[in-house]
C-alpha cells in the first residue's frame, strides 16, 4: 500500500480514536486526524519491518490492525507528553 494509502486509512483511525478516547487526546478534531496519520503511517512502517511488507492493502485486515494499534500508542504517547505539560505549568 502506498504513502497516499496510509494517510487515508490513518484519517479513518484518527476518527475512532476520537471515538474511542475522547478524553486523552485534547486537541479536537484536527489533533486526532493528524495522530491517526501518523500512527497508521508508524504501523505501516513497523509492520513492514517486521513482516517484510507481505501483503499490505488498503482492505487487509492486517494493515487496519496495524494502523489502529499506532493510532492508539501515538495518541497515548501525545495525551501522556500534553497531560504532564498541563500539570506541570
Amino acid at each position: 500500500m502506498g504513502f497516499i494509502g496510509w494517510i487515508v486509512l490513518g484519517l479513518i483511525v484518527g476518527v475512532i480514536v476520537k471515538a474511542v478516547m475522547p478524553g486523552r487526546v485534547g486537541g479536537g478534531w484536527i489533533t486526532s486526524l493528524i495522530l491517526g496519520v501518523v500512527g497508521a503511517i508508524v504501523g505501516g512502517w513497523i509492520g513492514d519491518l517486521l513482516f517484510g511488507g507481505g501483503k499490505m492493502e488498503f482492505w487487509n485486515l492486517g494493515s487496519w490492525i496495524l494502523a489502529l494499534v499506532g493510532g492508539f500508542v501515538v495518541a497515548g504517547v501525545y495525551g501522556a507528553i500534553t497531560g504532564r505539560n498541563k500539570s506541570a505549568a
